[in-house]
């Protein structure tokens, strides 16, 4: 059967041009990839999900075939949320549900808390609560010490290089390292995922997402009028793989106080980092049950 994504490039109000695969029609999903992923990482979500929604699975800003802005300053949470309202609004929409994983699970969190207006409901797999990361990185010495690489990717040119040999090597071991099931991704789904580096500039792009947001965004000290100290309205629901090699499972536990809508997380216990793709049936059921039961902001 032939898949059921097809491809659009869409320029945004802001000038930025962003490549999306997109499947189905009804109520919009809005899909957004981690580090160092793709739109590919949606594709067993968008086979299951395009009978009854327009899924919308970004190459995020900076990836694949989507504009990259050069410079740091281009990578701030701000501009990512913006990319999110923006494509929403080009699409015909007011509102979505927003799905992230990941990074993409980092902006779709902040976009619940800086634009509340376009987000329907709220998925996220694999991304703590961005308050709660933050508190990590400043307190918890074992988030810190699994957190090594963002420190690392601070380091001008160098991650690049190191991320560029033997064929994305780097690229492959953290994607089938952080799985349970080793067979996860084939030979042909790494090159999707190859693919989106290709530019001159897209590997530098993605890692100045880190670049930007370390010290300031999320990564920094929150002020008392900060939104990330918002209360999230959307439903919610977040997915969690219990054998993430990056992100302790501790960085879920209390996080009801946080929302003042409906919040549920579903644990996976065999299942590590790329949760949507080591055990995607199980992900879809719980999607489709979360969309089918909870009303719209």
């Amino acid at each position: 059967m032939p898949e059921p994504w097809r491809f659009e490039k869409i320029t945004l109000k802001s000038g930025l041009t962003m490549r999306i695969a997109r499947a189905g029609t009804g109520p919009p999903v809005i899909m957004m990839h981690g580090f160092p992923e793709c739109w590919y990482s949606w594709r067993h979500q968008m086979r299951a999900l395009s009978d009854r929604f327009d899924c919308v699975a970004l190459e995020m800003r900076g990836y694949g075939e989507s504009d990259a802005p050069i410079g740091v300053a281009n990578y701030t949470l701000d501009k990512l949320v913006g990319d999110v309202a923006d494509l929403i609004e080009a699409l015909g929409h007011r509102r979505a549900t927003i799905v992230g994983h990941d990074w993409g699970g980092a902006v779709a969190w902040a976009t619940a808390m800086m634009r509340p207006d376009v987000v329907e409901r709220l998925i996220v797999m694999n991304c703590p609560h961005l308050e709660r990361m933050s508190n990590a990185l400043r307190r918890n010495p074992r988030q810190m010490l699994r957190s090594w690489y963002m420190l690392f990717f601070q380091i001008p040119r160098l991650p690049e290089w190191l991320f560029r040999r033997r064929n994305y090597e780097a690229l492959v071991n953290a994607l089938r390292g952080g799985t349970i099931q080793k067979d996860v991704f084939t030979e042909s789904d790494l090159d999707y995922f190859r693919a989106a580096f290709r530019n001159p500039y897209s590997l530098t792009a993605a890692i100045n997402y880190y670049r930007a947001n370390f010290r300031t965004g999320f990564m920094a000290r929150p002020g008392s009028n900060s939104w990330i100290g918002r209360k999230i309205s959307a439903p919610t629901l977040l997915i969690w793989g219990e054998q993430d090699f990056a992100l302790g499972e501790e960085l879920t536990y209390g996080m009801e106080g946080l929302f003042t809508g409906p919040f549920e997380i579903k644990y996976i216990a065999d299942s590590g980092h790329w949760v949507q793709n080591e055990k995607p049936e199980l992900v879809n059921q719980y999607v489709r049950d979360f969309l089918d039961s909870s009303s719209p902001a």
